[in-house]
């Protein structure tokens, strides 16, 4: 029985849970492999509508019998023929599978969603594959062209383009999204896609990426060589690439938990100085400097002084709050007096800004990140509550940030200075216009509560138990049929779930436009096309013996 015959096979039965049925089939075709949609009729459920589901898993209850696979030189339908076996078209009186459904439910295309009547179906009721126009229609939250959209890829189970998958672009950057895969799985490469997809004319969407790799460089070729393929109507999408040098955190946006956790080995006395230093300059002025926060903290020390002990003291943890803030602040190029990063210039509607980090250590960058959330917070909460300035730094739309290696920024097992304000902005984001989209290569070294607030999830190849756990422990939607899938996917093969689709679904990633930055170094090929820039001095013969070149002993 082939895709566009007649049904598949029958109901024999419920599963092992009421949203569970099985049915049998030859399939010679293997037309129900795992993951793909099936459809039953049941004139007592939901009067007669169609009941899909998805095949979860697939076992063989009849082959052809092991006496037939004894002499590898003869095909067993020899075998056959020779005792009297009905071969027909398809051997459909020798292979027979068991092949179990997961009930999804009747589509409601009111709400664009399915809804599970909770019954399995009647034994004997035949099952069809659900047509691939079908498909199109009810696993999409959107349709795959309209605006609002992402276009992925193709389900995996169908031939190329023939079932488009496409998420939901408002559901994922208002419940935040998480891209999950091993190294060398094609994460990035997915993030690409989202990327390019977000900047269409049809989405013009006002995107900042954190990149301490230095890999979404290539994004700029939007604008550039392949400007024909994203300008429409007039519009074609801005792409900005800050180097690492031009990334810049005025010392007085730092709040006092930034400073305790950026400044090294801090004593709860240098701590309770730090804090009244900053009451003290916040007090007197609305900006300040890194000299005044230095007069402060001598200041501070001054008025608490009582006696010689206690002054002296007093006077050994001002030296000491003054090095770690001139040695962490001062000696650094990233921190100023005056300049920073405004927000209109990382955020405009059909602009994306790459922030490269490539050049910065670890700590600058959770504080990059801390920094740049919280004001973008704080600009999105007055804009929504009409208190907006009107300056470089009032965001009157939506915002979306992607943070690759997203465990360094929230880690599960460790305090992070960046952790408070992205569990802030995943928890309240949502009703201010605030999202976020994590890449990680570890789920488990990803805070939990972190990923487990992304309500979209793109998962690629992972082997790691440990992180196939917290995936399981932390995503509600995805469940244990596709989680037992996540070693086998090939590179390039993505289960998308959540908010951004009707159903959890097996895709085929598409080609990017533009080029992907994090390829992998091919070392052999490198290392044999290899010339050096100047030809060295060869080391003399007698020099390996131990002797110097004039002859006598090292």
């Amino acid at each position: 029985m082939s895709r566009t015959g007649g049904p598949l096979g029958l109901v024999r039965g419920p599963g092992e849970s009421v949203s569970e049925f099985v049915f049998v089939s030859p399939d010679p075709d293997q037309a129900a492999r795992i993951g793909e949609f099936v459809y039953f009729e049941d004139p007592a459920i939901e009067g007669g509508a169609r009941i899909y589901g998805r095949v979860t898993q697939r076992e063989a209850v009849r082959l052809w019998p092991d006496e037939f696979m004894a002499d590898p030189d003869i095909a067993p339908a020899r075998v056959a023929g020779l005792l009297g076996f009905d071969q027909g078209p398809a051997r459909s009186n020798t292979d027979l599978f068991a092949l179990t459904v997961s009930i999804l439910g009747h589509f409601d295309s009111q709400v664009r969603d399915f809804i599970n009547p909770r019954i399995t179906p009647s034994s004997g009721l035949p099952i069809h594959l659900t047509s691939s126009t079908e498909l199109t229609s009810i696993l999409n939250a959107v349709e795959p062209t309209a605006a609002g959209s992402a276009l992925v890829g193709d389900l995996i189970t169908r031939a190329p383009s023939e079932v488009p998958i496409a998420l939901n672009v408002a559901a994922f950057t208002s419940t935040h999204l998480a891209i999950i895969a091993t190294t060398g799985s094609g994460k990035s490469y997915l993030a690409g896609v989202l990327l390019e997809e977000m900047m269409r004319e049809k989405n013009r969407a006002a995107v900042l990426v954190v990149d301490p790799h230095g890999e979404y460089d290539t994004l700029s070729q939007m604008a550039e060589e392949h400007r024909t393929r994203f300008a429409s109507n007039g519009y074609l999408p801005a792409i900005r690439v800050l180097q690492p040098d031009q990334v810049k955190v005025r010392i007085d946006s730092l709040s006092e938990a930034d400073l305790n956790a950026y400044l090294p080995d801090m004593s709860e006395l240098m701590k309770h100085r730090l804090r009244e230093a900053l009451k003290r300059v916040r007090a007197h002025k609305d900006r300040y400097t890194l000299a005044n926060l230095l007069q402060a903290v001598e200041a501070a020390g001054s008025d608490s002084e009582n006696g010689s002990a206690s002054g002296s003291r007093e006077d050994n943890t001002a030296q000491a709050l003054r090095w770690r803030l001139e040695s962490r602040l001062a000696n650094s190029s990233l921190f100023t007096d005056s300049e920073e990063l405004e927000l209109t210039q990382l955020y405009q509607p059909g602009q994306l800004t790459a922030l490269q980090l490539n050049e910065i250590d670890t700590s600058e960058q959770r504080m990059i990140v801390t920094t740049i959330l919280r004001r973008v917070m704080k600009s999105r909460t007055d804009s929504i509550k009409n208190r907006g300035h009107g300056d470089a730094n009032d965001l009157g739309f939506p915002v979306f940030t992607l943070l690759e290696e997203a465990h360094n920024f929230s880690p599960a097992h460790e305090h992070a200075v960046s952790s408070p304000i992205l569990k802030r902005i995943l928890s309240e984001g949502r009703k201010f216009g605030v999202s976020i989209g994590l890449v990680s290569q570890r789920p488990g070294r990803l805070d939990a509560d972190v990923l487990s607030q992304c309500m979209t999830q793109c998962l690629m190849r992972i082997v790691n138990p440990v992180d196939q756990a917290k995936i399981a422990e932390s995503i509600e939607s995805v469940g244990r049929d596709l989680i037992n899938e996540l070693p086998s996917l090939s590179r390039g093969q993505a289960i998308l779930a959540g908010a951004s689709v009707n159903t959890p679904v097996l895709v085929k990633v598409r080609p990017r436009i533009t080029a992907h930055g994090g390829q992998d170094i091919n070392a052999p090929l490198e290392w044999r096309s290899y010339e050096p820039r100047r030809r060295r001095t060869a080391i003399p013969r007698d020099m390996g013996n131990g002797r110097r070149p004039d002859g006598t002993v090292r």
